[in-house]
């Protein structure tokens, strides 16, 4: 092997790691890549010395059907901006999709969450969606019925998906947690997921995201926000503003949960200005309706 070959591996290996690092798990190459990659190296005349590191491209990546059965992920980690990429073809993209959601659904990685569930609730909605709602765990209801915001809060959420001209199967809903926590020596109630749980499961949040490529994520509470951003500021303060997660557009906003207890007209009309922040910035149409809502008479 000639020391310029040596150097070009040892320089995409340390490429690799990096993406490993930022968080990237799946790494493809072109068809015509990989066939290159299948014929002998060719020996070369005059080594070419490399003496930086190769600089990260600004690309995307994607694991072709013929390795996996993952679509296009973005190199670009929170805060970045995503570059441009092709359109997934519906076919693999639906295959990938159902390939991700079986592997959670047998996800024993928390023996204590896969021991206490009675499902795996991975998410529901339209893959092709531009707009995806995230929240924090499931719940007791979910739990049961093996979908995320099917309670009382999720009955709310419905409302305000649909105040906005949407309806419920026109998004798509996750969770950090695919499972709900599990609550020893409690007979009702829940509990925050903890950072290593949501450590543990956001993976399978961002191959979603990645599949579906929202133009806009709407995150649930101070929760849901820590875990996509890591912030743990109060949601009150972050709430409102737009912040950017893998290259998205990320709208904080209050869980419905919240509303459920503090049924003010003011905390109803915060969340709704957000939600009307999130229909001008996906070019939705809103009517005079619609930016008056919550408002006092």
């Amino acid at each position: 092997m000639s020391d310029a070959y040596g150097q070009l591996l040892d320089a995409t290996i340390q490429h690799l790691e990096d993406l490993k690092s930022r968080g990237v798990r799946n790494v493809a190459v072109s068809p015509e890549t990989l066939r290159s990659l299948s014929q002998p190296v060719k020996p070369v005349s005059a080594p070419t010395q490399i003496s930086k590191p190769m600089p990260s491209p600004k690309i995307s990546i994607a694991v072709p059907a013929s390795t996996t059965k993952s679509a296009e992920l973005s190199l670009a980690s929170p805060g970045e901006a995503a570059p441009e990429s092709a359109p997934l073809d519906p076919k693999e993209k639906a295959a990938a999709f159902a390939a991700l959601r079986e592997r959670a659904l047998d996800c024993v990685k928390c023996p204590h969450l896969a021991s206490s569930r009675k499902n795996v609730v991975f998410g529901v909605g339209s893959i092709d969606t531009q707009l995806m709602f995230v929240g924090e765990a499931p719940g007791a209801d979910e739990d049961e019925q093996g979908e995320p915001f099917v309670g009382k809060a999720g009955q709310l959420l419905t409302k305000i998906i649909q105040a906005t001209g949407l309806q419920r199967a026109d998004v798509y809903i996750a969770n950090i947690l695919k499972c709900r926590p599990d609550t020893p020596g409690q007979s009702a109630g829940n509990r925050k997921p903890t950072s290593g749980e949501m450590t543990t499961c956001i993976p399978y949040l961002h191959e979603q995201i990645d599949l579906i490529r929202p133009k806009v994520i709407v995150a649930l509470g101070a929760t849901a926000v820590e875990g996509l951003l890591g912030k743990t500021i109060g949601i009150t303060k972050l709430r409102g503003g737009w912040k950017t997660y893998r290259g998205t557009p990320l709208m904080p906003t209050y869980h419905p949960a919240y509303l459920l207890r503090n049924q003010a007209m003011s905390e109803k009309r915060k969340v709704w200005e957000d939600m009307l922040s999130v229909m001008e910035k996906l070019g939705m149409p809103v009517s005079e309706k619609q930016r008056n809502y919550f408002l006092k008479a």
